[in-house]
């Protein structure tokens, strides 16, 4: 079991693991809110050690002398310190470290997505082993209030499926194709110039980043071991303005989505990250620029929406302050946050969801051509939902909406398409969330 904080009893001294942006704006929030949280807690925060890799820079500078260190694991282990935030980043050190202050009964606050969506359930198991608090709001959507929700709120509500915008740099470069007719190298290079995209964009681009948050959103709602591993990735640097205006004709706006569900009838799990349809109608059609949402349904609850900055450093630092006020109680009355357990359950493969699609093709316009694309849904068993011709003669574009349909079925139908002497090029799909 934890022990009490220290000799003063009312104080919890700190140790904070990087001072970047989010660890920066941390320690000003600490210092800014600790009456107010004394007032209203009976506990008073104080950051005591930061540990940082360089001492050199002006940010470091700002802090008083001998607050600041390079030996994050003497940091870890002073008897002094009685609560870890962890905010460097990474897998190494930050899961060696953060499982050494679990170790010596120290409740750890985390803003680390991709060390939880590899390595999270087996830390969750450390820190019940030690009794004390691991808890990580602030690495799945920034500074909106929505892993509490599922770890209690929604504890006993049977979930069927989370999805959201979770990444803010996809979101903002969609926003400008759609409303601004950017061409996608120009919305990036705008998103870029803005601060929302790094220099090299990929893990942002190609979902990497929305999918680790999957893995993490899976494994909260489901109760279940899932690792970023498991989850269906793909990015917009595919994404057209073609794409943009066919989805905006027919009703919809495109969304880097991050799914993850479970159907009532079977323990499979289905997690993916991957631009889809939404209907304009929709709530999460109207979440614009760098924001964030995830939109939950579940049986009892019907739906919810979470909605605010998923990013910035204020935004996730006031999620981990949160986090620090808890555990620092939790601590003070010698008891733990309990996150349960995780079962091993199967993924489904992006080959057995089903879902509706679009699809589109440049077609010779001549008498046929209809005749045989639809045969080969035919052959296939996708049913169309809706059909459209853009344009004649050479310029002839053929746009589908199916209904439901497995996807290794689509994907067969993608590769017969290839083939046909008709089909010019196939524009690719896109999965389309249902009304």
């Amino acid at each position: 079991m934890a022990s009490n904080p220290s000799s003063e009893s009312d104080i919890v001294r700190l140790g904070v693991l990087g001072f970047g942006n989010v660890g920066a704006a941390f320690v000003q929030l600490v210092v800014q809110q600790a009456d107010t949280i004394e007032a209203r807690t009976g506990i008073r925060l104080e950051v005591a050690r930061v540990a940082v890799r360089d001492l050199s820079s002006a940010r470091e500078k700002q802090l008083a002398k001998g607050v600041m260190s390079t030996d994050a694991r003497a940091l870890v282990a002073d008897p002094g310190i009685d609560l870890i935030v962890e905010v460097m980043g990474g897998i190494d050190p930050a899961g060696e470290l953060i499982t050494l202050a679990l170790a010596n009964g120290k409740p750890v606050v985390t803003a680390n997505k991709a060390l939880l969506s590899q390595s999270g359930t087996d830390l969750f198991a450390v820190s019940d082993s030690c009794g004390v608090d691991l808890l990580f709001e602030a690495a799945v959507a920034g500074g909106i209030p929505f892993v509490r929700a599922l770890r209690e709120s929604l504890r006993g509500e049977p979930i069927r499926r989370v999805m959201g915008i979770v990444n803010g740099t996809t979101n903002y470069i969609l926003t400008k194709m759609t409303e601004d007719a950017a061409q996608y190298p120009e919305a990036l290079a705008e998103a870029q110039q803005l601060g929302f995209a790094e220099s090299d964009p990929t893990a942002d681009v190609e979902g990497h980043d929305a999918a680790a948050k999957a893995a993490i959103i899976a494994s909260i709602a489901f109760g279940a071991h899932v690792v970023v591993s498991d989850v269906y990735c793909e990015g917009i640097s595919n994404i057209t303005s073609a794409d943009i205006s066919i989805a905006h004709r027919l009703g919809y706006v495109i969304k880097l989505l991050a799914i993850a569900e479970q159907a009532s009838d079977s323990p499979d799990i289905a997690v993916r990250v991957h631009p889809a349809m939404v209907p304009v109608t929709h709530p999460l059609a109207s979440v614009r620029d760098s924001y964030n949402a995830i939109f939950i349904e579940g049986e009892a609850v019907g739906s919810l929406m979470f909605y605010g900055r998923g990013a910035g450093g204020m935004p996730t630092a006031s999620a981990v302050l949160g986090d620090v006020i808890d555990a620092a109680v939790n601590l003070r009355k010698g008891t733990h946050a309990d996150i349960g357990t995780f079962a091993q359950v199967p993924i489904k493969a992006i080959a057995d969801i089903s879902s509706q699609y679009l699809l589109g093709f440049d077609v010779a316009d001549k008498p046929g051509v209809l005749h045989a694309i639809t045969g080969v849904f035919a052959r296939h068993g996708v049913s169309i939902r809706q059909a459209e011709q853009e344009g004649i003669g050479d310029d002839a574009r053929l746009v589908f909406v199916t209904h439901a349909a497995r996807e290794s079925d689509v994907q067969k139908c993608l590769q017969e398409f290839r083939e046909l002497d008709v089909v010019k090029k196939s524009l690719g799909l896109i999965r389309v969330i249902g009304e």
